[in-house]
């Protein structure tokens, strides 16, 4: 969303927050994509270097297994979700009491238990529709090139010309947390709803409960306050229009003749 993720305000702890607050966010990410397209990145080799990411996030998390209730859970939630945009999905559980959910640009979603201990199976699928929607966009794509310009390891590329130099664990594991720690911009999360809200309709689900899972990690997040961490939370925790965007998609579903479940 979550998530979610974006993003532009926080992405990395690379930049230290006196600069950052000098600096408009989306031209940061513009200026950052303008000068990788420059070097002659292309989406296909960005792609790889989120996979690495990914790769090395799941390493350093407890992934649950295929055989265990959670990701069979899962599995059966996401069965029909092969790909989005072309780009193919994959799906995991992190053993993870946080309340968090994220997806990254080459479809890698990752969903902790925490959440789904929170969530029922139709809620749940409305976050991850959300999630999914920021990867459609093409926000966590753009969320990956911001965070990589940001970080050190650009001065590699940059210096050498080698847009497939290897990256260390410890920066791939920095760039794979800010996609876990994304905050997308109110426009952003707004385009991402619409795509939850057309994704559960299409699934033939009740999109009501998208709305009921945001009014769930809004309360997660008022109750938990500072203590609470992640993509999902933290988006429903700084964004002051969090009511406003749960209204919106409650009108929307009864525009469309959907009633709220009990």
């Amino acid at each position: 969303m979550k998530k979610i993720l974006l993003v532009l305000a926080a992405v990395l702890p690379l930049v230290s927050c006196s600069v950052m607050q000098k600096m408009d966010a989306n031209r940061v990410m513009q200026g950052g994509t303008k000068v990788i397209q420059g070097l002659g990145v292309t989406n296909a080799q960005m792609q790889e270097y989120v996979k690495a990411s990914v790769a090395q996030l799941d390493a350093e998390a407890t992934v649950l297994p295929a055989s265990n209730a959670y990701s069979k859970r899962l599995a059966k939630l996401t069965q029909g979700l092969k790909s989005v945009n072309g780009t193919p999905l994959n799906f995991k559980v992190y053993k993870q009491n946080e309340i968090n959910a994220f997806a990254c640009a080459d479809g890698s979603v990752r969903v902790y238990t925490g959440i789904m201990d929170t969530m029922s199976d139709q809620e749940l699928l409305g976050v991850i529709g959300h999630e999914i929607g920021h990867v459609a966009l093409e926000h966590t794509m753009n969320a990956y090139k911001y965070a990589l310009y940001t970080s050190a390891a650009f001065d590699v590329i940059a210096s050498t010309g080698n847009v497939a130099a290897a990256l260390t664990d410890s920066v791939l594991g920095q760039l794979g947390q800010s996609m876990i720690t994304a905050r997308y911009s109110r426009k952003q999360e707004t385009a991402a709803d619409d795509f939850g809200y057309d994704f559960l309709k299409g699934a033939g689900l009740n999109p009501w409960y998208m709305a009921m899972a945001f009014e769930k990690l809004q309360s997660a997040s008022e109750s938990a306050g500072s203590a609470m961490q992640g993509s999902v939370t933290e988006m429903f925790s700084s964004h002051p229009n969090t009511e406003s965007r749960i209204q919106r998609v409650a009108e929307k579903a009864a525009k469309d003749g959907f009633t709220k479940p009990e």
